[in-house]
This record gives structure tokens, C-alpha cells and sequence, in this order.
């Protein structure tokens, strides 16, 4: 197999034109061997392909759809690629082609139409249609029997795209999607019901000192710190140490992403803050792309008095420090009256005046094309979140990516995300939600929805998915006002919490992680390469799912412990000391009752079964036609019977000993 590879080679397409195809490693943890097939070189052939495409496939492609023609390309380019792979193996294996997403769809059918021995398997993430009518604002989820799906495709102008993803949902050998939510979806949509719901997982890193991650939360924490000194210079009126990080992040969806909720949300927990005397703080962080042409002035000013301070700040410390040292050494008590003299304090004084101003400190960091039609800004207006002195919310918003090399808020989205408190995602829109997924992992509490198949997902696998540090709002079943003030409920209690609540609570946020790894998730992909193998091969492989397990519908119970509310929990002391409040420090006691981190953990993760590799497939060998051979697939307590989408349903229970 390994002949037919190349670092760089340039191949002959039948009619001698060039195809450049790059074989390497792709550059991320593990290096895995990765082909690049160049799209632009063959793009001579754009024309002649589409035309073999409606000649196949009945679906043609419009000339102005740039994505819908690269991906005629990246089909055709796919299926060469292929075909030149089982022509040349010597071995003749038997290949498993997945492909995700309508861009890729094209050359899953074209291997159907090839009639390529190929398996194939088809995923999608989201289906185009649901996109779009999302961000319509019509009551989706509870219509979707009614949608005429070709009206509403080729009123949006994308019903040549809509046919590239449902010809490849109904091609490949097996099609499966993220989240029992999309895959209902998918079904009236798409007009297959997947055979599979495949879960997306995370890489997850576990920490060797238990509490390390709490510190890189401390550490981030301070990063965010120093941007928030300098974004609200002159109007810093309120304690740092009493300020709460909240954050949304993502596409720029107004509606799907469910900014418009989270708004009118922070609107109302303003007033509550207020009107209750609240001397807790909140910056809510919105991180979404938009159009800008620079920084905002006010912002990279803020930034440069802040840095401004601090020089001033060592400068006189350093001369005061001097001094000491000068009057210790002769053994005498300094006079203070001459530890500064007229210099120093002419040097704070203009600090001092540096940072007066008389505007309300930037809601945008940046300078917007279309200011006065953005959504989220026009909703700030509406709802009169200026970053006023009164305001117990304040807003930022960050309309671009963040990175470390940024002069307003140098870190990445990991450390940004570790040293905020809070992750918020009341999406309408989500089939799946890896920002809230990421937040788990890195021990952040996050609020999803029962639409996001994140949150659908958490809430099949946990009894009591708040004491986890996973609210669940339910935007399928309420209005929408009555989401926003459940919403708005979740954020003043969060607010309420100790900081001894939080510290727990992160704790048990992070233990959950163990449920998104990709070697528990990674059985469900392993499952539906299995069910491919045996459709295309049927005279090689069977696939007979067993049926499910006692353990079926087990969920991650209440943690023994008392849950980190504030009705419940007694008020910490307002002289207690930080090193009372650290886990590290030994058990902590909530209400009478004795939290021991190392306990609540063993308990929690014997919830958690190791993924057990199968014995569910077989396969006959290819040099003896009748002999048999087993072949390792996915657990059968992680499967539902035959009839239903086979999916992730709670396939946890005791840990075997």
C-alpha cells in the first residue's frame, strides 16, 4: 500500500491534464497521515464536470455558487482519487469512505453511480435547510412535517445545494448525524431517518494534580483581568474580586446562536442586580465575527493608560523601595513625609488624570461597517446596556476570533475560556455544540438548550444536570419570553454562589468530561463502519447489533454532596480567609455536611464504564470462502435495537470490578 503513496505527485487525469495530489502529515497532535487533492488545478474541468453531474445525477449547479463549485470539483477529485487507490493496491482492501457534510457528498455518489467497491458513510452536522429556516424565525421544531422542503430550498435559492445533501444522504450505505435532535431533523428533512447518531468527542487531557486546571482558571482569570482595567479606565467603579466572566461564542447567528436571548437576559439580570443591592458584577463577553475596518480607538487607548499605570506604578515603588532600604540600613524608622517627594507625586497626578473620561467606556472593541444595523449592537441600544457606573452587567463585544498575538485581549480561545465562570449558549439552532462540550472539559459551567444535541445529550446521561454545572433551558416548549426569564433565573443564581460553590461545583464540571472523550464517543463511529462494511460486503462481513444491555437508560446520579445552590447553602464569612475556600486545603464543609473531592470523584467516575471493544461483527476471510472470523465492533449496550437510529442513549453503569 505504501508504494502508491507520494509526498508530492502529479498525476494524469484520462485526457492528459494535470491533478496535483499532496501526501503528507497533518500538523496536530498524533500526525496523521493526511492527502490534499488541489481543487484550483482542476478547475479546467469545472464545465465538463458539472455536466457529467446532471448527466448522473439530475442536479446542476449554477455558475455564481463558488462552494457548490468546488465541490462539483472535490467530488470528481474524490472518486479519481479513490478509484486510483483500489486499482493500484495490491492487498485489495476493503475501504470505509466517510464523508461529511454536503460539500463532500458529491463524490459519495459518484462512487455509488461507479458502482467503486467502496463503503460509504455519511454524516451530516447540520442540515442546510434547518439552517436557514432557523434563522427565519419560524417555529421550526414544531413544524417540521409541514415544510414543503423543495419550495423552501428554491425560495432561499439553495435547492441545488439541498439536492447534493440529500442525494448523498440517500447513496451512502450508511447516514448518520450528531444528535437524536438533528437526526429527527434529518428525517423530514432529508427523507431518510439515520442509521446512526454518532456523537461528536473531544481529545480530553487529564491533569495529573487534581486541581491544576483550578489554577490555570486563577491564571486565565488574571489575563482577563488586566483587559478589564483597561477597557473600563475612569469609570472602574467596581471590585474586580466580586466580578463574574460570562461568554458567548460562535458563528455571528443572531437568532440560531441565541444572542438575542442571552441580551434580553442580561437586561433583566441588570435590573435584578440592581434593585436587590447586588454588589456582584457581571462582563458579558460576546465573541462572534463581524465586518470591522480596525480597532476602536477608545479600546487600544484604554489598553495604553493601563500599561501606562503600571510603568508609573514600578517607577515610584522602585524609588520608595530604595529609600526604605537606605533608612532600614542605617537603623532608623523612615520619615513617610519624605519617602515621596514633589516629583513623584506630580508623576501620579498625571497618571491619575490620564484615566479621566467622560464617555461610558466601548460596548464593540472595534470599529463596525454596518453600526447602526448590527443585531447585537441594535439590541444594546434597545435594551440600554451602555456600561453605565449604575450597571451591574456590562457588555463587551469582541467582533473577531481572539489570539494571542492580539494588542486588546492577547489569549486564545482555551485560556480566554479557562478564566471565565460561566459559558452561555441558549441556542435555537445547535445539532450539536462543541463550545459547551469544550467548557465541560476545561471544568467551566455552561448553559445549553434542549434543541442543541449537546444539551439533549447531557440530559440522557445526568439525573440532576445543574448540580454538574449543565443548565438545560428549554427553548422547545416555552415562548420565548418565558426562555429569556429562565434564562435570566440561571444567571442571578449563579450570581448568588460563593465562591466556595463555584470552586465545587468546577470540579464536578470538569469530572463530566470523561462522557465527551472520544474513547467512550469513538464506539459509535466504530459501530457505523461496521454496518457499512456489512452492506457493501455482505458476502464478507454481518453485522447483527445485540440487544441492549440492563444498564441501558443508567444516568449520572445526584452528586452525594450537598448541590452548589445558594437556598441552600449558608452564606460564606465575610472574614474568611482564601485558603478556608480551596479544595486543595483538605474536605470542605457545606451545611454540616463533609465534601471530599477525592471521594465525590471515585463516586462519580464509577459511573463511567471503560468502552468494552466488541465482538458484535464477523467477516469471512478472503482466501477461505466458508471460514469465519471475528471482527471487533461497537459494545451492545451502547446501541438501541434495530428499528430506532442506533444512538448514545445512556449506555453507562456500574463499573465492573
Amino acid at each position: 500500500m505504501n508504494s502508491i503513496w507520494r509526498t508530492q505527485c502529479s498525476s494524469k487525469w484520462p485526457g492528459r491534464w494535470p491533478t496535483r495530489v499532496y501526501f503528507g502529515r497533518w500538523l496536530i497532535e498524533g500526525g496523521p497521515l493526511v492527502v490534499l487533492l488541489d481543487v484550483g488545478a482542476s478547475a479546467w474541468a469545472l464545465e465538463r464536470w458539472k455536466g457529467e453531474l446532471w448527466d448522473t445525477c439530475n442536479i446542476g449547479v449554477p455558475w455564481y455558487d463558488r462552494e457548490a463549485n468546488d465541490a462539483v470539483l472535490f467530488g470528481f477529485l474524490t472518486t479519481w482519487f479513490l478509484g486510483e487507490f483500489l486499482a493500484q493496491s495490491e492487498e485489495k482492501p476493503h475501504v470505509v469512505a466517510h464523508f461529511h457534510e454536503w460539500l463532500a457528498g458529491i463524490g459519495l455518489c459518484l462512487c455509488r453511480a461507479r458502482r467503486l467497491p467502496v463503503a460509504t458513510i455519511f454524516t451530516t452536522h447540520a442540515t442546510l435547510l434547518g439552517r436557514y429556516l432557523c434563522a427565519g424565525a419560524v417555529d421550526f421544531y414544531n413544524n417540521l412535517e409541514n415544510f414543503n422542503v423543495d419550495k423552501e430550498a428554491g425560495e432561499r435559492q439553495i435547492y441545488h445545494r439541498y439536492c447534493m445533501e440529500r442525494a448523498a444522504a440517500h447513496c451512502a450505505h450508511v447516514f448518520t448525524t450528531v444528535s437524536q435532535i438533528t437526526a429527527i431533523e434529518a428525517q423530514h428533512l432529508l427523507k431518510r431517518k439515520p442509521d446512526i447518531v454518532t456523537p461528536n468527542g473531544l481529545n480530553v487531557k487529564k491533569f495529573s494534580a487534581m486541581h491544576e486546571f483550578q489554577n490555570l482558571h486563577a491564571q486565565s482569570k488574571a489575563r482577563i483581568q488586566e483587559f478589564v482595567r483597561g477597557h473600563f479606565y475612569g469609570h472602574l467603579d467596581f471590585n474586580l474580586d466580586k466580578t463574574l466572566y460570562f461568554f458567548i461564542a460562535g458563528r455571528y447567528e443572531f437568532s440560531n446562536k441565541g444572542a438575542d436571548v442571552f441580551l434580553e437576559a442580561l437586561a433583566r439580570l441588570n435590573y435584578l442586580l440592581r434593585v436587590n443591592g447586588s454588589e456582584q458584577t457581571v462582563v458579558a463577553f460576546f465573541i462572534m465575527p463581524a465586518r470591522t475596518n480596525n480597532f476602536n480607538v477608545e479600546t487600544l487607548k484604554g489598553q495604553a493608560v493601563r500599561k501606562q499605570l503600571w510603568d508609573t506604578a514600578n517607577t515610584v515603588k522602585e524609588k520608595f523601595g530604595r529609600k526604605l532600604y537606605e533608612s532600614l540600613l542605617v537603623g532608623s524608622l523612615p520619615d513617610m513625609n519624605k519617602m515621596l517627594d514633589k516629583e513623584d507625586f506630580t508623576m501620579m497626578k498625571r497618571a491619575i488624570f490620564a484615566t479621566q473620561r467622560q464617555s461610558f467606556p466601548p460596548v464593540c472593541t472595534h470599529n463596525m461597517l454596518d453600526d447602526s444595523s448590527d443585531p447585537i449592537l441594535t439590541t444594546i441600544r434597545r435594551t440600554g446596556l451602555f456600561n453605565s457606573s449604575a450597571d451591574r452587567v456590562k457588555v463587551i463585544f469582541h467582533p473577531e476570533f481572539l489570539s494571542s498575538t492580539s494588542p486588546l485581549l492577547p489569549v486564545d480561545y482555551e485560556e480566554f475560556v479557562r478564566g471565565c465562570h460561566l459559558g452561555v449558549f441558549p441556542s435555537y439552532y445547535e445539532p450539536w455544540g462543541y463550545t459547551p462540550a469544550e467548557c465541560t472539559v476545561m471544568g467551566i459551567p455552561s448553559i445549553s438548550t434542549n434543541l442543541s444535541g449537546f444539551g439533549c445529550f447531557m440530559e440522557e446521561h445526568i439525573a440532576d444536570p445543574s448540580a454538574y454545572g449543565i443548565y438545560i433551558l428549554d427553548r422547545r416548549f416555552r415562548s420565548l419570553d418565558d426562555s429569556c426569564s429562565q434564562l435570566t433565573s440561571f444567571l442571578y443564581s449563579f450570581c448568588q454562589q460563593s465562591r466556595r460553590q463555584r470552586i465545587i461545583q468546577r470540579n464536578r464540571t470538569e469530572r463530566l468530561s470523561d462522557l465527551l472523550d472520544w474513547k467512550y464517543l469513538g464506539r459509535y463511529y466504530m459501530s457505523a463502519r461496521h454496518m457499512a462494511l456489512s452492506k457493501a460486503f455482505p458476502e464478507h462481513f454481518t453485522y447483527e447489533p445485540n440487544e441492549a444491555d440492563a444498564t441501558q437508560g443508567y444516568r449520572y446520579p445526584r452528586p452525594a454532596s450537598v448541590p452548589p445552590s445558594p437556598s441552600l447553602s449558608r452564606h460564606s464569612s465575610p472574614h474568611q480567609s482564601e485558603d478556608e475556600e480551596d479544595p486543595r486545603n483538605g474536605p470542605l464543609e457545606e451545611d454540616g455536611e463533609r465534601y471530599d473531592e477525592d471521594e465525590e470523584a471515585a463516586k462519580d467516575r464509577r459511573n463511567i464504564r471503560a468502552p468494552e471493544w466488541p465482538r458484535r461483527a464477523s467477516c469471512a476471510s478472503s482466501t477461505s470462502g466458508s471460514k469465519r472470523n471475528s471482527v471487533d465492533t461497537v459494545t451492545s449496550s451502547s446501541l438501541s435495537t434495530p428499528s430506532e437510529p442506533l444512538s448514545p442513549t445512556s449506555s453507562l453503569g456500574e463499573e465492573r470490578n
